[in-house]
C-alpha cells in the first residue's frame, strides 16, 4: 500500500509541475505562436511604410542657449551674488562657524528655558505630593483616634450592659 501511495504522490507532483510550467510559460508561447502565424500567412507580404515625417528636433534648434554649457556669465548682473562669489574660502568658513555658533547659542537658550520650566513643574509636583502625604497622615491619625474612642465606648457599653443584666435586665 505504501508503494502505491508513493507512486501516486510522484504522479501528482509530476502533473503539478507540468501544469505549473504551462501556466507560467503558456501565455508567452501563445503570443509567440500567434505572431508566428501572422508572419507566415498570406498577409505577411506588405509594402514598405512610407513616412513623410520631419527629422527629430535637436537640442540646438529647441533651445540654442542650452547647447552652450558654459556658465561663466551666470549672475554677472547681480551685485549681491558677485560680492558673495568674490569672498575668500576662509571668510566663508568663518561665516559658517559664526552661524553655527549662533544656532548653538539659541539651542542652549531653549534647553535652559525648558530645563528651568521642568524644574519649576517638578517643584510644584513635589509640593503637591507633600500636601497629599500630610493630609494622609492627618486622616490616619484621626482614624486611629476614632478607633480608640470606639473601643473605649464599646468597653463602657459592655460594662453598663453587664451591670444592667446583674440588676435584672433581660435585654432584647
Amino acid at each position: 500500500m505504501s508503494r502505491r501511495s508513493g507512486a501516486c504522490l510522484r504522479c501528482c507532483l509530476v502533473v503539478f509541475a507540468v501544469v505549473s510550467a504551462l501556466c507560467v510559460s503558456g501565455p508567452a508561447l501563445y503570443w509567440k505562436f500567434k505572431k508566428g502565424l501572422k508572419h507566415t500567412g498570406a498577409s505577411s507580404v506588405c509594402s514598405p511604410c512610407v513616412c513623410d515625417c520631419p527629422p527629430p528636433l535637436s537640442l540646438i534648434k529647441i533651445a540654442p542657449g542650452l547647447a552652450n554649457l558654459s556658465v561663466t556669465d551666470c549672475g554677472g548682473d547681480d551685485p549681491d551674488l558677485k560680492e558673495e562669489m568674490e569672498k575668500q574660502f576662509v571668510d566663508l568658513l568663518s561665516e559658517e562657524m559664526k552661524l553655527r555658533e549662533t544656532v548653538s547659542k539659541e539651542h542652549n537658550h531653549h534647553i535652559n528655558i525648558t530645563f528651568a520650566e521642568a524644574r519649576r513643574i517638578a517643584s510644584q509636583y513635589q509640593k503637591e505630593a507633600e500636601k497629599c502625604n500630610t493630609a494622609t497622615e492627618t486622616c490616619e491619625q484621626a482614624r486611629e483616634r476614632s478607633e480608640a474612642l470606639w473601643l473605649k465606648e464599646k468597653k463602657v457599653t459592655s460594662l453598663w450592659e453587664r451591670r444592667a443584666r446583674q440588676l435584672g435586665w433581660e435585654g432584647e
